[in-house]
């Protein structure tokens, strides 16, 4: 099966993976948590829009590509929550004066000196509206790529008894990948929902698949995904009330 980083590996590279052993499938475990990566405005625009335009008016934008995901990724979304599968949400927080962004100041002046140029009745941070999170799931804010950087998200996880991972977001080279790693350094199983993740390089979003599926998580497509959820059992988690 052809995969979507072929065509930007060399054939030394593809003789490399075929022989060294990465790429073995992990599988899933028994008690999976959807971890979607920061899928806001800032990183998708306000509106559907080619990323060279979208990103006059959002800097991080990855415009309609990310867009174009919110169909597989609202699918796997009910899917969790038809079998109320924990679902927890990161997004970024930083102050109004942006002091706190520290280190991502050094990498991308724009970012830190520009303002929206238009009036918005939300925050930028703030998840779109069209995959709103609802009362039982629960919201991770935090200042660097990782989900678990500086957050309570391990406990979360503790909390829920989990052994599986399943993450989708944005960007794939980014904070997919940051919060991919350091969950498989906790030895959780990970999963990348190779059609629910995005990124404003189509290199990177390939390359990082590829790095990602050889060494550390399994990338596959929402299909699959919502196949084991819908296998597992019923009431496996005690999630939060809710409203």
């Amino acid at each position: 099966m052809k995969r979507i980083w072929d065509d930007f590996l060399t054939e030394q590279d593809k003789k490399v993976f075929q022989k060294s052993g990465y790429g073995t499938k992990a599988g899933f475990g028994n008690r999976p948590v959807l971890l979607v990566i920061d899928i806001n405005y800032n990183f998708l625009g306000d509106k559907p829009k080619p990323i060279l335009d979208s990103i006059e008016d959002w800097p991080n934008s990855c415009g309609e590509i990310g867009w174009n995901c919110l169909p597989n990724i609202k699918k796997v979304l009910n899917s969790c929550r038809n079998k109320k599968i924990p679902i927890i949400y990161t997004t970024g927080e930083v102050r109004n004066d942006k002091w706190d962004r520290g280190s991502w100041a050094w990498k991308n002046q724009r970012t830190s000196s520009e303002k929206l140029s238009k009036n918005y009745n939300f925050d930028p941070n703030d998840i779109i509206e069209d995959i709103r999170p609802q009362s039982k799931d629960i919201i991770i804010k935090k200042l660097k790529p990782s989900g678990f950087y500086g957050t309570n998200l391990q406990s979360f996880l503790n909390l829920f008894s989990a052994d599986t991972l399943l993450i989708l977001g944005t960007t794939t080279s980014g904070c997919v990948r940051a919060t991919a790693i350091d969950g498989f350094s906790a030895n959780y199983r990970i999963s990348i929902i190779e059609d629910c993740c995005f990124d404003r390089s189509e290199a990177s979003h390939a390359i990082n698949l590829c790095d990602l599926n050889a060494k550390y998580a399994d990338v596959i497509k929402s299909e699959e995904v919502i196949d084991y959820i819908f296998n597992l059992e019923d009431n496996l988690f005690n999630l939060p009330l809710g409203d």
